[in-house]
């Protein structure tokens, strides 16, 4: 990476939300996530001048980046990688019509699947799973298994010669809570946020009987895959991202407590991917 090119914004498009991320060369400096945004915030974007424009913009009101990210500012704005200038921004993206969008903006590269260099990949895998084994990998080292607990819960798979040996998809924990609701004539939607514990294994009521099969046959099942990985490769890693991963670790651990404690809990896996394919390139 060029000097000039020393600052640079990571926008991960995601399923449901938008993940960024501000680097100073290697170091991951910040992430956050926002809503999606409306095209006309986008074109704006586009129009701004300089990296304080930028994030002024697309920076949680509630998050302090941008006092700290002024006294970084002042020290470096002699340089040629201050805020004055707007920052390259890297997108990788599992929604083709946002990313099109966001090609509207300067200065953009949208990284694609060539240009992870995990081998054995196929054409349809998609960028957020191979970024994210490719990171975790280069971070912890190979074997690495992958479990991303997202809209989508992923399972993907690399053995030691940094080949991809596969994985897995289902539902994840609310998109199954929100399917039996809208496919069935009686049964309620369940608000993941109003349990955080276990429910009742056998349940006297609707709602819990729906939490119950729906978490305690995911988590057989993530234990399952676990297993089965640790049989390949018993000194096998794995990596644990997502936004129910926090959920999905308190439920393992409670009820496989063997297991949760060896898990690498990372939620910027994706990131630590496109920073090798960025610092690739110098």
């Amino acid at each position: 990476m060029r000097e000039i090119e020393k600052i640079w914004l990571a926008l991960e498009i995601g399923n449901s939300r938008l993940h960024w991320a501000l680097f100073i060369g290697e170091t991951l400096y910040s992430a956050w996530d926002t809503d999606y945004l409306p095209e006309s915030v986008i074109q704006q974007l586009a129009e701004c001048q300089t990296l304080d424009d930028l994030l002024e913009k697309i920076f949680p009101p509630h998050q302090k980046i941008r006092e700290d990210w002024g006294n970084w500012g002042a020290e470096e704005e002699n340089t040629s990688s201050s805020p004055s200038s707007r920052p390259p921004l890297l997108i990788a993206s599992v929604v083709p019509s946002q990313t099109a969008i966001w090609q509207t903006y300067p200065n953009t590269r949208v990284i694609t699947l060539d240009q992870v260099l995990l081998k054995g990949m196929y054409s349809t895998l998609g960028i957020d799973r191979a970024l994210a084994l490719w990171g975790a990998g280069k971070t912890w080292g190979f074997p690495m298994l992958v479990i991303d607990a997202g809209t989508a819960l992923t399972f993907t798979a690399a053995d030691a010669n940094q080949c991809l040996i596969g994985g897995a998809i289902l539902p994840g924990i609310g998109l199954q809570f929100a399917i039996i609701s809208q496919q069935t004539g009686q049964l309620p939607l369940v608000e993941m946020q109003n349990f955080q514990s276990l429910p009742p294994r056998f349940a006297l009521n609707t709602t819990e009987a729906i939490q119950s099969g729906v978490i305690y046959t995911l988590l057989a099942g993530i234990k399952d895959f676990i297993q089965a990985w640790w049989d390949l490769f018993p000194d096998g890693k794995i990596a644990i991202k997502g936004g129910d991963r926090t959920l999905l670790l308190n439920y393992l651990q409670a009820l496989y407590p063997e297991i949760a404690p060896r898990l690498i809990v990372e939620p910027n896996l994706i990131f630590w991917g496109m920073r090798e394919i960025v610092m690739g390139d110098e």
